[in-house]
């Protein structure tokens, strides 16, 4: 992995983290679960400006939200139960896909 994608990946992570524990915050009305999403999102918008210093905005942002559509919904589909119909697979692989073509034939990606 190129290091200038390092900070995006921890910002997914972090991000994709936070997103599921939102849900066990229960509308922040659970403390330790709401401390701890905003702690994730901190760290994840944090990481996320790291990265626009070295790749396009509009770049950065499509592979964050891509990458973290499809992670959250393998984590909800295994945390929460949550099923996805074939629409719903068919359409995150396609995420996967413009992410795909983005970062290996755009030539607005730093390689």
């Amino acid at each position: 992995m190129n290091t200038i994608y390092l900070p995006l990946f921890i910002a997914i992570i972090f991000e994709v983290i936070g997103t599921t524990l939102m849900k066990f915050a229960e509308g922040f009305t659970k403390p330790g679960y709401t401390v701890a999403t905003l702690a994730c999102y901190g760290v994840a918008f944090y990481c996320l400006s790291l990265t626009l210093q070295h790749i396009p905005t509009g770049i950065a942002y499509a592979i964050w939200s891509g990458v973290g559509i499809v992670l959250i919904s393998l984590a909800a589909w295994v945390l929460n139960g949550q099923k996805l119909d074939l629409a719903a697979i068919i359409g995150l692989a396609f995420i996967i896909v413009g992410v795909i073509i983005v970062n290996v034939f755009s030539k607005t990606v730093p390689h």
